[in-house]
């Protein structure tokens, strides 16, 4: 019987911490494969015409996006109400389109250029003048695969 007899109070072991900076790690990097994070901000409002017919973009990596629309609200002092075009993060005019279709080519791989698409999101109450001039210089830098965002009617 002394065999299996107590000899004393043991202690209970330390809870150990080497295992969770692996958790860690493996949580923020299963975060940051699965994140979409959002690559421009939109500087203008819009609100997207009505449309009958709607199709998905297939491939929205492929896609250039042009921006019309006033200014948001807080950049209304410093830019005014008037339509502005926005590409990427800043407000720019019709004659750097052919300058920001050309990097948005370059970042695509050589497969995948001839599949670009524009897409312009532009503000219903827009003039089409505006739109016109996109276009044209869309035209002139052979960017013909044009996409106008639309939202689907409620009919």
């Amino acid at each position: 019987m002394a065999k299996f007899g107590r000899e004393g109070k043991k202690e209970v072991p330390a809870f150990t911490t080497a295992s969770m900076s692996d958790i860690v790690f493996m949580l923020l990097f299963f975060f940051m494969v699965t994140t979409n994070m959002r690559e421009t901000e939109s500087k203008v409002m819009y609100q997207l015409p009505e449309a009958s017919e709607v199709a998905k973009l297939e491939r929205k990596d492929l896609a250039a996006y042009i921006s019309v629309g006033p200014p948001a609200k807080y950049l209304q002092q410093q830019y005014g109400t008037s339509p502005r075009i926005q590409l990427n993060d800043s407000f720019r005019t019709t004659d750097d389109i052919r300058d920001f279709i050309a990097a948005e080519r370059e970042s695509k791989s050589e497969a995948d250029r001839q599949f670009m698409t524009v897409s312009i999101k532009a503000d219903q109450d827009v003039k089409m003048g505006i739109i016109t001039d996109i276009k044209q210089e869309l035209r002139k830098c052979s960017a013909l695969k044009i996409m106008y965002a639309a939202r689907k009617s409620t009919n």
